[in-house]
């Protein structure tokens, strides 16, 4: 597929129809504007699908559906799942000549964002892996131990301040690193190589106004997205 808005906006506009069980909802005027706008952000298709799909999902939530979405009621969760995307991953939402490095706000979130409650989260996320039966058995015993940390931590997290949180902060991103050479390691060396095609493919609008160092580690960043999700891993992170 190509990359250019007016194919962007097809395919967004494919995905909606069969969201919308087959009704055809066009993506034209102001519509085709707003979907033109991800795709000169550089959004990926993939990721446009996902706030795509959270949009439908609360819509699910609400009741029985009584007409079709437009793709102007999707806008928020796209921006929102494109949001988090890209501060995993590590590449700033504009795609000015200054990709260097990370995303400049995943350190103020880290400051202000609610430990005990991301704990909560990542203990939640990492039962339901496991009881999913996503995890192999060669998980058991790191899963126990990083769950044993976590309670711990999350025991004390809302206390601590300064030093203590940091280093909290940092053991967290120790066991996220742990748990992914782990999750790689069960995986062979043709799915690594499809996950490594796949997150190539999602930086592919930003490639040429990153350095080559920025975009390795984007990419790397890339790939533990997608083998988190393959897996049903949390991020223990605090993005």
């Amino acid at each position: 597929m190509g990359t250019e808005p007016v194919d962007f906006c097809r395919e967004i506009e494919n995905y909606l129809c069969r969201k919308n069980d087959g009704h055809l909802i066009r993506v034209t005027g102001p519509s085709f504007e707003l979907v033109s706008g991800w795709a000169e952000q550089g959004i990926p298709l993939k990721i446009a699908y996902a706030g795509i799909d959270r949009c439908f999902e609360r819509y699910y939530r609400k009741g029985p559906r009584r007409r079709p979405l437009k793709i102007d009621f999707c806008e928020a969760d796209v921006l929102d799942i494109f949001d988090e995307w890209r501060r995993a991953v590590g590449v700033t939402a504009d795609r000015g000549p200054a990709f260097s490095g990370p995303a400049d706000d995943s350190t103020q979130k880290s400051r202000t964002a609610s430990l005990p409650a991301h704990l909560e989260r990542v203990l939640l996320k990492l039962t339901a892996s496991r009881a999913g039966g996503r995890l192999g058995g060669q998980f058991d015993a790191l899963i126990d131990r990083v769950s044993a940390e976590l309670e711990i931590a999350r025991a004390s997290a809302g206390g601590v301040r300064g030093e203590t949180r940091q280093a909290l902060l940092a053991r967290l991103t120790a066991l996220d690193d742990e748990l992914q050479r782990e999750a790689r390691a069960a995986m062979n060396e043709r799915d690594l190589g499809e996950l490594a095609r796949e997150a190539a493919e999602e930086l592919a609008s930003f490639r040429e106004r990153m350095s080559a160092d920025a975009f390795a580690r984007a990419l790397d960043g890339a790939i533990a997205r997608l083998v988190r999700e393959r897996f049903g891993l949390p991020t223990l992170t605090l993005l």
